[in-house]
């Protein structure tokens, strides 16, 4: 077995070498499935530690040039990890994800029932308005709701740094590689004028740049 692409699949996905090996032999060499089944395990393991009590970790704070700032809570189970290297740049990306893609919501246990009504009803008169058959209405609700999800909520949002990744995926990659359950508890965002009428400054456009070039 080729010893860098088992490095390189330990520096992708943070598993231990002897997991990386393992992925390798199950996936026949493909480092592509490789991840996606290290990237399965990490989901599973993390499922385990979903009763554990995560009480320490880290208040992440950013800034973007004084125009945006962000604060955000996010939780593991001991000091040591929440001091590791990987846990603090974990903390640090997702300030500047809330900075740059503007959540309302953590998930969507936090979005009102009325929104989401509201958010149905248009959505619904929509497709109506379309003569779309009622069978095929629902379906197309389920996954417009769970676009809907992934437009407000931190967790379901596409990470800006790898938009084929979830928020929720590389919380729970981490996870997997601190050995840790991760949480992200609450978090604040301010934008400079916010709520006062001037003129249209795209502040979450400069950050995304920002995240993207700094990859």
């Amino acid at each position: 077995m080729d010893l860098k692409e088992v490095m390189r699949l330990k520096d992708t996905t943070g598993a231990g070498v002897g997991d990386c090996k393992k992925a390798l032999e199950e996936c026949k060499g493909n480092f592509d499935k490789a991840v996606d089944f290290l990237r399965e395990k990490g989901k599973a393991a993390a499922a385990k530690k979903a009763d554990r009590i995560a009480a320490e970790g880290s208040v992440g704070v950013y800034s973007h040039f004084g125009k945006i700032g962000v604060m955000v809570e996010v939780n593991c189970e001991t000091d040591f990890a929440a001091k590791s290297e990987k846990f603090q740049e974990l903390v640090k990306n997702i300030a500047m994800q809330i900075a740059a893609s503007n959540p309302l919501y953590l998930d969507e246990s936090q979005v009102p029932a009325a929104e989401l009504k509201r958010e149905q009803d248009v959505l619904r008169k929509k497709a109506k308005e379309e003569k779309k058959p009622d069978a095929i209405i629902e379906k197309m609700l389920e996954g417009q709701v769970k676009k809907f999800y992934g437009e407000i909520c931190l967790v379901h949002q596409p990470y800006v740094k790898d938009p084929s990744k979830k928020v929720s995926d590389i919380v729970t990659e981490v996870a997997a590689a601190i050995h840790e359950k991760i949480s992200i508890r609450r978090f604040t965002r301010y934008e400079l004028g916010e709520g006062i009428e001037k003129k249209s400054e795209n502040f979450a456009d400069e950050v995304a740049k920002t995240q993207k070039v700094s990859k």
